[in-house]
């Protein structure tokens, strides 16, 4: 994918793809405000591209590392990622943080692939 900030949404190195921490922002517009199932679902369709990109699918995630700014919201955000994962079953780590970058972010998820 192409740059952006000074970085690449993901890279790949030999069988290993890492993918950047994403938010729900298209062209700048927040996908899903106050909504975090809606911005869970928007950031993993955003990391399918990214992955597709470099050669790699969801089936080949191996982690995902998501960032909430309310905890509460946990059963959301897991629906949607059970919802879009269904049986790849990755590991995953799910973390309350104080903010994101726009208060209006409520989730922010990178992942880990091996293709294999």
């Amino acid at each position: 994918m192409g740059t952006y900030c000074g970085y690449c949404r993901a890279i790949r190195v030999g069988n290993v793809v890492e993918v950047a921490g994403t938010t729900a922002i298209i062209d700048g517009v927040i996908i899903g405000k106050g909504n975090a199932y809606l911005q869970a679902i928007q950031i993993l369709k955003t990391i399918e591209e990214a992955l597709n990109e470099v050669g790699a699918r969801m089936h080949d995630v191996v982690r995902t590392r998501m960032f909430v700014t309310d905890i509460s919201k946990w059963e959301e955000i897991g629906r949607a990622h059970g919802e879009y994962f269904q049986d790849i079953r990755p590991v995953a780590t799910l973390v309350e943080v104080k903010a994101l970058i726009d208060p209006d972010l409520l989730v922010e998820i990178e992942v880990q692939a091996i293709i294999g």
